[in-house]
């Protein structure tokens, strides 16, 4: 355990110092000054004003933010090593395969997760000074749904950089995986219903399938718990699920799907570098 912590602790100092870090903290951070600049906070829209309209927005620009940036920030953890040679040095040291690979694990998330949180923070700080209503079962909510929407693509992310031998070819990787995920929440999923004809529960059960999609169901079913905005699909979502039910399945399954990529990843990972 103290192994895996230092593994995480040092992949966190080596991310604060790289420029990457640097713009992706910028981005969220840009994202909530612009949001105030713009004057969301004062704004009214479907009766939602103040903090709760500002968390509704930087949420949903979140979504098409976060995980193509964790993606590309990821997939070089392990295949960048690989690439510079230092495994044979990482190897060398009272370091165990698995404390190393899940400390790089660890502390990615931490750096990924910590700016997103930050910005979201600001955002209420600056609410709560202005003397707004803090919406706290939204914010606490939101909070565990960008936790586990950024661990489900960090797991992505570990498999594909164990599963490449470049950096190169880990990043070309990782745009693919996300083009697919974000072409099947409308395109790719309208066209494949109306082709072949699919049940509306066949359909409605491969969109949930995509992380992606069940983080922006969740994120709308707060604002609109009739689902009104997705249509006819709503009454298969709340009829299987429920409001509460889908609330819960939205922060299960992307934490599950990104432990199984990861650990899928690190089986990998251990057996094809062991000597």
């Amino acid at each position: 355990m103290r192994h895996l912590w230092l593994t995480a602790w040092a992949d966190i100092v080596e991310s604060l110092r790289a420029r990457w870090f640097l713009v992706y903290s910028l981005v969220f951070g840009g994202i909530i000054v612009l949001l105030f600049l713009f004057g969301v906070t004062e704004s009214r829209v479907m009766g939602f004003t103040g903090l709760t309209r500002l968390l509704l927005t930087y949420i949903q620009l979140t979504m098409a933010i976060l995980p193509v940036f964790v993606l590309v920030t990821t997939v070089r953890s392990v295949a960048g090593d690989r690439e510079a040679g230092v495994f044979e040095y990482l190897l060398s040291l009272p370091v165990g395969l698995g404390a190393w690979y899940w400390g790089k694990f660890l502390g990615r998330f931490l750096v990924v997760f910590l700016p997103v949180m930050g910005a979201m923070v600001l955002g209420v700080l600056w609410g709560v000074l202005r003397g707004a209503a803090v919406p706290w079962g939204l914010f606490l909510y939101y909070t565990a749904l960008l936790m586990t929407l950024a661990w489900c693509f960090l797991g992505i992310g570990f498999l594909i950089s164990s599963l490449t031998r470049s950096s190169d070819v880990a990043q070309g990787g990782a745009f693919i995986v996300w083009l697919t995920l974000l072409l099947f929440l409308d395109l790719i999923l309208l066209g494949v219903m109306i082709r072949e004809g699919l049940p509306p529960e066949v359909a409605v059960g491969i969109a949930l399938a995509n992380p992606m999609q069940v983080f922006r169901t969740a994120s709308m079913l707060l604002f609109d718990p009739q689902l009104v905005l997705l249509g006819p699909s709503a009454y298969v979502i709340l009829d299987h699920f429920g409001r509460i039910g889908y609330m819960v399945y939205a922060l299960v399954y992307p934490a599950l799907l990104g432990s199984l990529f990861a650990g899928a990843g690190f089986l990998w990972f251990r057996r094809s570098d062991l000597p």
